[in-house]
């Protein structure tokens, strides 16, 4: 079995997240690659210190750049705050190493599109991390869509919705402030989860409405202090498709206050012919709508036997945030080695400057205060 060497950039939330899914790679039961992390690099002692544990690990370093030189490392998963993405990207990319990168693809869509500019003149391997698209229910979404089950598409809804926000008391990090998150707020933070589907499906809007909402202008800032916090934090963005020579709307949803949801991320699409709808909220069910002289909604539970690379769990066992964050490694390393072999792939570099290109129109909508027109997809 090939082994490909991983050092991460960012050991916090994500980074012990990614290692994780690198600890149980042998529950996969059809890939023939091996990821293997050798290197940890973040500034934080304590943040290094968690991946003593993982015994593969052989570097830990504040300096990235040290990361960068070791020849051990083909593939680097870098999270950092959307400031800091662009020069990390453009040097992994000059060290000549593979990159599996974090949304938004840079603090604003001029960083992405030079980030898109060196991606394509470095030849490298780069995609963009955006993991729930890779549950069973959003997977049956995708072969639905490509099979033209809906007839005519009427209405597409896809977002992202957290609840944690609502509370006051919650510490500002760097994702409340627009120096360090970009003046995106919410789109940068969560828009490629609701983008990343209909980037797929290549529904791409020619109008754009946005509504957005800042939350509490200020939070504590965990030190005995108050930070002021300016970024948006809810995202309504409404937009115009066409497909199939029928103007669709579409609405994207993008919330970091939205009550009653913890961390729920959804899709649903309808159409003359049918419908289909899935939410994390429960993981298992999806929605299937059937259209004749008698309307149905109906439900089925979809197991982990849904997913595209099999693994040994059982197949009527739910899938969890740990398994898809599995599966799109599974699917980075697959298209890496040429072997996707036509499962769902990750987000690409160009995915990511078109979701900046909707995040850009959405933010000069809401000064604006009018729709923005775009080009229509030729």
């Amino acid at each position: 079995m090939k082994t490909i060497g991983i050092g991460i950039i960012g050991g916090g939330l994500m980074g012990r997240e990614m290692a994780s899914a690198f600890g149980r790679w042998c529950s996969l039961t059809d890939v023939d690659f091996q990821p293997e992390l050798v290197a940890v690099a973040d500034l934080s002692e304590p943040a290094r210190e968690w991946f003593r544990r993982i015994p593969s690990v052989r570097q830990w370093c504040a300096d990235y750049r040290e990361l960068l030189a070791n020849p051990a490392v083909d593939v680097v998963y870098a999270a950092v705050p959307h400031h800091l993405h662009e020069q990390l990207y453009l040097d992994v990319l000059a060290a000549g190493k593979d990159l599996f990168a974090e949304k938004p693809f840079g603090i604003d869509l001029a960083a992405a599109r030079r980030v898109m500019e060196a991606v394509d003149q470095s030849g490298r391997f780069v995609r963009c991390s955006s993991e729930m698209p890779f549950f069973p229910g959003a997977q049956r979404v995708v072969d639905l869509v490509r099979s033209g089950a809906f007839g005519r598409i009427l209405e597409i809804v896809s977002g992202f919705h957290h609840s944690s926000d609502l509370d006051a008391t919650k510490a500002a990090n760097w994702k409340r402030q627009s120096a360090t998150c970009g003046e995106g707020g919410v789109l940068n933070d969560l828009g490629m989860h609701a983008c990343h589907l209909p980037l797929r499906f290549g529904w791409h809007p020619h109008t754009i409405f946005a509504q957005l909402q800042r939350g509490y202008a200020e939070r504590p800032d965990g030190r005995g202090g108050v930070a002021r916090c300016d970024t948006w934090d809810n995202a309504l963005v409404h937009t115009t498709v066409e497909i199939n020579g029928e103007d669709v709307p579409m609405r994207l949803e993008m919330k970091r206050l939205a009550p009653g949801e913890t961390n729920t991320w959804f899709i649903e699409i309808l159409g003359t012919s049918g419908g289909v709808r899935f939410s994390t909220k429960n993981p298992k069910t999806l929605w299937l709508f059937e259209n004749g002289k008698e309307q149905w909604w109906k439900q089925t539970d979809l197991g982990i036997g849904g997913m595209a690379f099999k693994t040994v769990t059982g197949g009527i066992f739910e899938a969890g945030f740990p398994d898809v964050i599995q599966q799109m490694w599974a699917a980075f390393l697959a298209e890496r080695e040429g072997k996707l072999a036509g499962r769902f792939g990750c987000a690409t570099p160009a995915e990511a400057v078109r979701s900046h290109e909707w995040f850009a129109a959405a933010l000069a909508s809401q000064r604006e205060e009018q729709v923005i027109r775009l080009g229509r997809s030729t």
